[in-house]
């Protein structure tokens, strides 16, 4: 089996800013080690100084067994070992090219001499690039990529439904994000390498590959060390939970570890913080007694000789015990406070009658009342995401109150039937991609300094307000970046922010829990509660689920009805109605 050592790593950015300070962890043989923080914490970048791609500036890593890795963008940076043996990247790959790329170098390697000789036999069929050719076989068989095509064909059966012969050189593109992540899970849990290294395995997946994969981490005997925010994810694997901690301007981040599961691990953070307020409790406690005993002894020594020796011994006292310092500093939790406001409405918020989205589903009649939480579950491209966007325009024949918030309305939705929202009904859109164009090239600040231009939506603010609502979500040191220039969680959060600022009423949700970090999701849920009005939400997010009053399922078979409870596998909803 294989296990990972990492002692004392310290990573500066280019700037010369500390990222990660003295951070030491161990993945064990055969532990499923679940690496969690805060969005732009240093969690891609740990993973890429494990792998080796990065080097630390201090502190090493120590690795035993084959080391499998699969990046967060599995279908990005496929690269191809040349002739002259260095790797490089594939402007159109294949499935093919996918799976060899995270299969064992050695196996790399020879899989690319073999295609070389390949190529050479159609131009020169000659004795010597026949020999060649025998070579390259040889080490082929050698390096064990006969078995491992072996596995790759099992791999793309299950994954893809298809043999490898037909497989393998279906050109990448044409295949989902969800598929090219299951094909290399498929390979990695059934492949050679003892040590796996998962970023966002769950990203594109749905509920049933969700599940799907949670079973094979919690069965693998591999050790396995993955970064995921899905918190259902977390709990039904994580044997420990590893936490890049951030630490004060200009420390570095640490991590500590939790060496429970995900179900204890919110007990224990409570815990850990608590003793490190009450350790700095009693040392400010201490130091004030110092000081003032310091202080007692110069003003009696002031008139009693006989006291300056005990003054002189409470000084360096006094001394001795600053010099030692306070107790390891606290490291600084993420602080994402969301304030969704809303406000009153008519009783039913969203009317449909006899509503169906052409091609996509069959007409169905729904009431939405004020107040409710309604998560809108079903397969990808089952019509879900334009459901959300029929309403977010204001419905069939919108009324002036209704008109959406925000600085562009979004493209109409073809349907028959109708979809209307109730009085004083202002409908909020999440927008799943992030796609937002009338906020590239502007700065966050430049954005809520100007407001959306509605008379009755989001107001422009000052640069002060600006950043002091931009530190409650965490987005204050990106305060002057351009909107595009965020991460996938930067821009969730930046995107709840302005529906808050925006007067809505209704919020309409596309999977707004992908790219949150646990604590941002943690401070959604908070805010949703609080919430004045109505939410529908669209949603993989089975944690997220629980918040909901009514669950509206989006069948396989195009019908969509109400369920009790939620339905996440797709081959039950015909039987589940």
């Amino acid at each position: 089996m294989g296990h990972v050592d990492v002692a004392g790593v310290r990573y500066e950015l280019p700037d010369g800013r500390v990222l990660l300070a003295d951070v030491s962890f161990r993945v064990g043989d055969g532990q499923k080690v679940a690496l969690v923080g805060a969005n732009g914490a240093g969690k891609t970048t740990l993973l890429r100084i494990v792998t080796g791609d990065l080097v630390p500036h201090e502190g090493a890593v120590t690795r035993s067994g084959g080391l499998g890795v699969m990046r967060q963008f599995v279908g990005q940076g496929v690269v191809r070992t040349g002739a002259d043996g260095d790797d490089a990247e594939v402007t159109d790959p294949t499935v093919g090219d996918l799976l060899a790329s995270v299969a064992p170098e050695r196996v790399r390697a020879a899989l690319a001499a073999v295609d070389r000789c390949e190529l050479a036999l159609m131009e020169t069929d000659d004795e010597p690039t026949q020999m060649r050719y025998a070579t390259a076989l040889g080490e082929l068989a050698d390096a064990g990529g006969y078995e491992i095509e072996v596995v790759w064909d099992t791999c793309a059966v299950a994954a893809l439904g298809m043999p490898w012969e037909r497989a393998r050189n279906r050109l990448l593109r044409t295949l989902s994000g969800g598929e090219q992540k299951r094909l290399v899970l498929e390979y990695l849990l059934r492949g050679p390498d003892e040590v796996l290294l998962l970023d966002e395995p769950d990203n594109y997946l749905d509920v049933p590959g969700k599940i799907w994969l949670e079973q094979r981490i919690a069965a693998s005997s591999k050790t396995i060390l993955l970064v995921s925010h899905d918190r259902e994810l977390l709990a039904t694997t994580a044997t420990r939970v590893v936490t890049v901690e951030l630490g004060s301007a200009g420390a570095g981040n640490s991590v500590w570890t939790h060496v429970g599961g995900f179900g204890s691990y919110h007990d224990a953070r409570r815990d850990r913080f608590e003793r490190f307020e009450e350790l700095r409790r009693r040392w400010d406690e201490e130091h004030a007694k110092l000081k003032a005993l310091v202080h007692r002894l110069r003003v009696k020594s002031e008139f009693n000789d006989g006291m300056a020796g005990a003054y002189k011994a409470a000084q360096t006292r006094l001394s001795k015990f600053e010099e030692a310092g306070p107790p390891t500093a606290q490291p600084r939790e993420q602080q994402v406070t969301m304030r969704l406001r809303g406000g009153r409405t008519g009783k039913r918020a969203v009317v449909c009658e006899q509503l169906g989205l052409t091609g996509l589903m069959d007409p169905f009649d729904l009431e939405v009342w004020y107040g409710e939480r309604v998560a809108v579950l079903g397969s990808n491209g089952s019509g879900k995401s334009h459901f959300l966007r029929l309403l977010a325009g204001g419905g069939t024949d919108p009324d002036v109150e209704h008109r959406p918030v925000g600085e562009t309305p979004p493209a109409p939705v073809p349907h028959t039937g109708r979809a209307r929202l109730g009085a004083r009904v202002r409908p909020g859109w999440f927008v799943q991609t992030h796609e937002h164009p009338e906020l590239v090239g502007r700065t966050l600040t430049e954005i809520l300094h100007r407001g959306d231009g509605s008379p009755h939506g989001r107001a422009g603010m000052g640069r002060e307000q600006a950043a002091r609502v931009l530190d409650r979500y965490e987005l204050a040191a990106s305060a002057d970046q351009p909107y595009e220039s965020l991460s996938g969680g930067q821009q969730a959060r930046f995107q709840i922010l302005l529906l808050e600022l925006s007067g809505a009423t209704l919020l309409l949700l596309d999977e707004p829990t992908d790219n949150l970090d646990v604590a941002s999701a943690e401070a959604l849920e908070e805010g949703l509660a609080a919430f004045e009005g109505t939410v529908l939400a669209v949603t993989h997010d089975r944690w997220f689920a629980r918040g909901f009053d009514r669950f509206l399922v989006y069948g396989a078979d195009g019908t969509v009805y109400e369920s009790t409870e939620p339905v996440w596998d797709e081959g039950r909803v015909a039987r589940a109605r």
